[in-house]
């Protein structure tokens, strides 16, 4: 097997007779003794000439070609039970593992199905109506089901993402997503791959339970098999020898549980800043060097700058998207991107965040390890109090640097709305600072970039968990806890789709031994 690299023009896609070609030349054969070409990567090169670049996996008559395969889902109606709480992506692809080695996943979500919890985000967006347990961030396919879908990840070091993307691509998403560089699937087709992959689990004897929000998580010593009893809510008790636990990074409820019981937790870094807002057409012009045409993607862009000793860096970057209101609880403002498999709005945004250290914050001490989730809460909290409503505080970008009042606002994808506010003044200094700074440097990488047609608005807040369940990197079971088993961003171990479910699979791998 051999691979090797060509280039197409974006509006050309390779035919197969192409392929064979460049493969017979690149093994040095005749084309009739290529048994195999296949495109294993695809990336978009705007450098110079607009092309897409390949990566052509080929073998010659003879050679052993061993393409990836899925491992077979089993039934695990009788088998023993694994309950996992939470529904997002590690939870998700922590029963899909479990199927397959065997065991029985038992599913806890405390949101609703996918297709209700569209019901209750049309009220959020609409109404400024806040469903605790049903929103961007809680209910059945996590907050990823509704934030774009993007399967970028760096973390191929702890995991095989090839059982992520072919997992997805069994349920529903294009074929695509297996060979581009910065694969995404769109908040308009999640939703039913996030159905699918249900139904696949309750075929298999998996269970799903919605509406059970966890309440407790007692050790049993009652002499059974069973090392755990999960309270809920509503009065219903499961038991199981492990429990995965898959919260996602806004169930700030089972860190103050944690801490009750006096469990270990630890205080964990996150990133704090704006999303972005800027018209499509202009980040298409900085990206395609005013070479674009109709029928090319959406530009995206990644930014990162270091400043004050800290990163400064893009986030969430939705090219095509809008903004939405990522709120988990009344009386505070968060907000997130999303887009659809077309990219199609006539607007991107991203999250601008700098990291936050426990150092940054020292007055936040005093709340031990809940001291930058305290101070994450305060910062949301203060740009609800602007308008007491899920309107926006914003400003132009250049006017929020230089320290000056905006007026008028550039029309955005916001459906609540945008306020003019003075966030030069409403974000902690060490933020501001560290931004500022950051949108002039991206300003000179990106020509264009720093502009006041683009809007800033406040706050994006939950890049990651603030929190981390710390845990034995061997069993990967929590602290001094056999069998309950953190996973995912809200336990502190991955940020996005991919990582999320690759943590979710290592999980499912440890408990099957």
């Amino acid at each position: 097997m051999k691979e090797f690299d060509i280039s197409f023009p974006i509006n050309h896609t390779p035919t197969e007779e192409e392929l064979v070609s460049a493969s017979a030349r690149a093994l040095g054969v005749a084309k009739a003794k290529v048994a195999f070409a296949k495109i294993v990567k695809r990336s978009l090169d705007a450098r110079g000439e607009i092309v897409y670049r390949y990566r052509i996996a080929a073998a010659s008559e003879g050679e052993t070609v061993q393409e990836y395969r899925l491992p077979d889902y089993r039934n695990v109606s009788s088998s023993r039970p694994v309950i996992i709480v939470g529904g997002g992506p590690a939870g998700m692809f922590a029963s899909l593992r479990l199927l397959m080695e065997g065991l029985k996943p038992v599913i806890l979500e405390r949101g609703k199905d996918v297709h209700s919890r569209k019901t209750d985000l049309a009220l959020l967006n609409r109404e400024g109506v806040v469903n605790p347990d049903s929103n961007y961030c809680f209910g059945e396919g996590g907050a990823g089901t509704f934030s774009d879908g993007k399967l970028f990840t760096r973390s191929n070091k702890r995991g095989d993402i090839r059982e992520v993307l072919h997992q997805l691509v069994r349920f529903g998403a294009d074929e695509s997503i297996l060979t581009d560089a910065h694969p995404h699937i769109g908040s308009d087709r999640l939703p039913e791959i996030v159905e699918n992959i249900r139904k696949c689990i309750v075929e298999h004897g998996g269970e799903y339970h919605f509406g059970e929000t966890v309440i407790d998580l007692q050790q049993v010593m009652d002499g059974t098999s069973d090392r755990w009893k999960v309270v809920c809510a509503g009065g219903n008790v499961y038991r199981a020898a492990d429990v995965v636990l898959a919260t996602g990074h806004s169930s700030r409820e089972i860190y103050k549980m944690f801490d009750s019981k006096g469990w270990t937790l630890q205080a964990k870094g996150f990133a704090m800043g704006l999303r972005a807002e800027h018209p499509q057409s202009l980040i298409n012009r900085i990206q395609y060097h005013g070479k674009y045409q109709p029928g090319m993607p959406a530009a995206e862009y990644s930014l990162v700058e270091q400043v004050e000793g800290r990163g400064v860096f893009s986030f969430c970057m939705c090219p095509g998207g809008i903004l939405v209101p990522a709120v988990s609880s009344a009386g505070e403002l968060v907000l997130n991107g999303m887009s659809g498999s077309g990219r199609s709005s006539r607007w991107a945004n991203a999250g601008i965040v700098c990291s936050v250290e426990p150092e940054d914050v020292p007055e936040f001490d005093k709340y031990g390890p809940f001291g930058l989730m305290e101070f994450q809460k305060s910062v949301e909290r203060a740009m609800f109090g602007f308008s007491y409503s899920l309107k926006a505080p914003g400003q132009r970008m250049m006017d929020f640097c230089r320290r000056k009042d905006s007026g008028n606002l550039p029309v955005s994808s916001y459906q609540p709305g945008v306020l003019n506010a003075p966030l030069y003044e409403m974000l902690p200094e060490f933020v501001y600072s560290r931004l500022r700074v950051a949108f002039s440097e991206f300003g000179r990488k990106m020509k264009g970039y720093y502009t006041n047609d683009a809007l800033v608005l406040a706050v994006e807040s939950r890049t990651s968990s603030p929190v981390r369940i710390p845990r034995d990197e061997n069993t990967l079971n929590a602290a001094g806890l056999p069998g309950l088993y953190p996973c995912g961003e809200g336990s502190g171990y991955s940020g996005g789709i991919v990582s999320s479910a690759v943590d979710g699979i290592l999980v499912a791998a440890s408990i099957a031994g």
